[in-house]
């Protein structure tokens, strides 16, 4: 196969994989209803997969630089299909759990491989063009993979029977015809006579610049803390508080906030890193008051307006967050500067809705949200103090 014709294939593995990921979102009140499950336990389930890419990441993200793109990515679309079988397996809560671990290890493996063997395949089949293209495509698979997985999923979930294992069945097809598109692409990585000594992913900034390296990496948090919030509680805000129980309804929400992120990070790159990073932080922070206000009303349009609000903040933010990171780290240190920087994000992922799922225990669900909004204003005024007067 032609360097140019993979190019395309593995755009659209990495589409695939990463809209699997997403496809339990509009989901979770069928599960709560079906299986009884809490708020609470949602959002474990949620954070059992931000924990298996942060895992993935540290301990497999980078291998493929020495193993080969390939060699990386093949195991990994094949973990997805794994876990889109065990979802179809059972809706008992440990094959959930299990289920999402191995999914979030496979998507650790894809994101960062897939995003370099994007460059490379673009750069060896148009070598005279610069790798804005394949930037372009690298995001849009990215994070319009994780638009396009509840849309779909939801729209299944609505119009098809059996809408626990539907959705499931149509990705796990997909996800094996991926893994064969993969398998025919050409490798990009040439493979050293002596493979080096493993080790794990390490994280290394110059100390003058670890203030700043710090602020950005918070800022990466409180964007993916919204994200999160999106792909685990918001369609049960939706469906409870709002009373509006459409399973496509659910799936939309998400596919507006992840679509408008990926549409502005595409959209904004002509903008500084300065300006990305005070555009990011007043979005995020105008939407998400706007989706706390709407919760408490209740009003479904306030709700998609706000959430489509914080989905472009969070995109601008965290694009910018990776500029300021890439332009503090040395040359050679780069990758793990980044890699650093995606697990504070990953953490932001999980950890804070989590403490939303912990809250809804003792609380109502918009008490519970008030306090998420209440902490990450608070974030994102110590990170806007920081971040840009450094910057």
């Amino acid at each position: 196969m032609s360097h140019g014709a993979g190019f395309w294939l593995i755009a659209a593995a990495f589409l695939t994989a990463m809209a699997f990921s997403t496809v339990p979102t509009p989901l979770w009140a069928l599960y709560q209803r079906q299986d009884g499950l809490s708020t609470f336990t949602v959002t474990v389930v949620f954070a059992m997969y931000a924990l298996g890419v942060v895992v993935s990441l540290f301990l497999a993200g980078h291998v493929s630089d020495w193993l080969g793109r390939r060699r990386v990515l093949l195991p990994a679309v094949l973990l997805e299909a794994a876990s889109a079988a065990l979802f179809l397996s059972s809706t008992s809560l440990p094959v959930l759990i299990l289920a999402r671990v191995v999914s979030g290890l496979g998507v650790g493996m894809i994101t960062a491989t897939a995003t370099a063997h994007l460059a490379e395949l673009h750069l060896t089949a148009r070598p005279t063009t610069d790798r804005t293209r394949s930037d372009v495509v690298a995001t849009a698979a990215n994070l319009g993979g994780l638009a396009v997985g509840p849309l779909v999923s939801g729209l299944l979930a609505q119009y098809v029977a059996d809408p626990l294992r539907t959705p499931y069945l149509v990705f796990l097809i997909l996800l094996v015809l991926s893994a064969v598109g993969v398998a025919l692409v050409p490798e990009t990585v040439e493979l050293a006579e002596e493979r080096p000594p493993y080790r794990p992913q390490r994280v290394k900034v110059p100390a003058a610049s670890r203030p700043l390296y710090l602020a950005a990496a918070a800022a990466a948090l409180a964007a993916f803390s919204v994200l999160g919030l999106f792909t685990s509680l918001a369609p049960g805000f939706v469906a409870g508080t709002m009373h509006h129980p459409s399973r496509v309804l659910a799936g939309l929400v998400t596919f507006l906030v992840f679509g408008t992120a990926a549409a502005t990070q595409v959209a904004l790159t002509r903008l500084t890193a300065r300006q990305q990073l005070a555009s990011g932080l007043v979005l995020m922070s105008a939407g998400i008051v706007g989706i706390t206000a709407a919760v408490w009303l209740p009003h479904l349009g306030l709700f998609l307006v706000a959430g489509v609000t914080t989905g472009a903040g969070a995109g601008t933010l965290f694009r910018g967050t990776v500029a300021t990171v890439a332009s503090v780290a040395p040359h050679r240190a780069r990758g793990e500067a980044l890699a650093g920087l995606f697990l504070a994000a990953y953490i932001g992922l999980a950890v804070p809705v989590v403490g939303v799922g912990l809250a809804t225990r003792f609380v109502s669900d918009p008490v519970a949200l008030l306090g998420f909004t209440a902490a990450l204003l608070m974030m994102n005024t110590a990170v806007s103090t920081s971040l840009l007067r450094r910057r």
